[in-house]
């Protein structure tokens, strides 16, 4: 079994801390996404995992073998600790073959020739290059390209797998595909893999589990649904949700059931939610669940707003709109029953179970 340990992992850069007490486990053959922002310590995780940065404090382990540890002083050069990286630039030498490429991490590993052409043959078979062993790899394709990172990484059995924003050069068509691919291939290697991304929609379409991570520190950790139904700040509701936050303040609470003021508007709704009259939290609307009218409506949770701005983005469009003084997003899903326009007054009916309250 080959689960992954960190444990109070931090490294610092003068006084930054990069990455800061940060801890987590990877189960055995599960796929683990590291999500955040760019600078928010995902990268720096990883590199220590593999051993090519050195924390400043904490515990890696992997199944029982100690890795890392700034308290026994222990640190396994990344050579000796039996891990396939995939690197953003895949890190591919244009004058070698795609053979030779993938053959380079056995021959420093000191493989017998036979024993190198049979992985290699095999390891490009897996990844669907097994006809092109000979390409030279300024001829290739980005997604063949990826893919030839992807074999060098897997070419020597590697007990882990870790991929560093891995689809990041390739075109929106190419990422979807090379995602259904990268996702069918590792159940069926059912090898524990760490990826890192700063796309949501990567992540919620491979992870069996994700850490959300933001300025060096774990914002949330659990499976997509998890996260999505229940994101515990609003942090974590606005990045992977694309949920608004709302500033609120608690105005009762009775059985399960709290109202609450949104500048001047009142919003009840069902929340489990540790607080009292008084108390200042955030409001994460689910966009995905509001009912829109065009006309005058009465009645809870029915809030009068202006469209304030309206992004095309080619699949969908996203409107925002001012309720009571606050700037909520919705896209056109929830507005496809009729068009709108900058300056437009709409409705909004925001069902109890639309919504989440958190404290941050």
């Amino acid at each position: 079994m080959v689960q992954v340990f960190v444990d109070g992992i931090t490294k610092k850069y003068g006084n930054v801390a990069a990455v800061d007490d940060v801890d987590f486990v990877v189960d055995d053959t599960s796929f683990v996404t590291l999500l955040g922002p760019s600078g928010c310590g995902k990268t720096t995780v990883l590199r220590s995992i593999v051993g090519v940065e050195t924390p400043d404090e904490g515990i890696i382990r992997v199944g029982n073998e100690t890795f890392f540890s700034s308290r026994d002083k222990i640190m396994i050069p990344p050579e000796n600790r039996n891990m396939g990286m995939v690197y953003q630039s895949y890190a591919l030498w244009p004058h070698l073959s795609v053979f030779d490429n993938v053959a380079y991490a056995l021959q420093i590993r000191k493989f017998s020739k036979d024993e190198i052409h049979e992985k290699v043959m095999s390891a490009l078979k897996l990844v669907r290059l097994g006809d092109l062993p000979d390409r030279l790899i300024p001829n290739l394709s980005g997604g063949q390209q990826q893919r030839v990172a992807l074999a060098r990484a897997l070419v020597y059995d590697p007990n882990v797998l870790l991929l560093d924003e891995p689809l990041s050069n390739l075109d929106a068509l190419l990422r979807d595909d090379m995602r259904s691919e990268l996702k069918d291939l590792q159940r069926k290697i059912k090898l524990t893999t760490i990826y890192v991304t700063h796309d949501r929609t990567e992540a919620l379409s491979l992870s069996d589990k994700i850490i959300l991570m933001n300025e060096g520190k774990i914002e949330s950790i659990g499976s997509p649904m998890e996260l999505l139904e229940s994101p515990p700040n609003s942090f974590s509701g606005k990045f992977l949700a694309g949920m608004s936050p709302l500033d609120a303040t608690i105005l009762s609470k009775d059985d399960g059931v709290v109202t609450v003021d949104i500048s001047g508007g009142t919003l009840t709704c069902k929340s489990d939610i540790d607080s009292k009259k008084g108390d200042k939290i955030k409001l994460l609307i689910m966009s995905s669940h509001v009912i829109t009218h065009n006309s005058s409506r009465s009645g809870s949770n029915i809030f009068k707003c202006k469209v304030i701005n309206v992004t095309n983005a080619g699949s969908f469009i996203e409107y925002k709109l001012d309720l009571n003084e606050n700037t909520i997003k919705l896209t056109r899903d929830s507005l496809d029953e009729f068009p709108l326009s900058k300056g437009d007054v709409i409705y909004l009916e925001i069902p109890s179970h639309a919504c989440r309250l958190v404290k941050d």
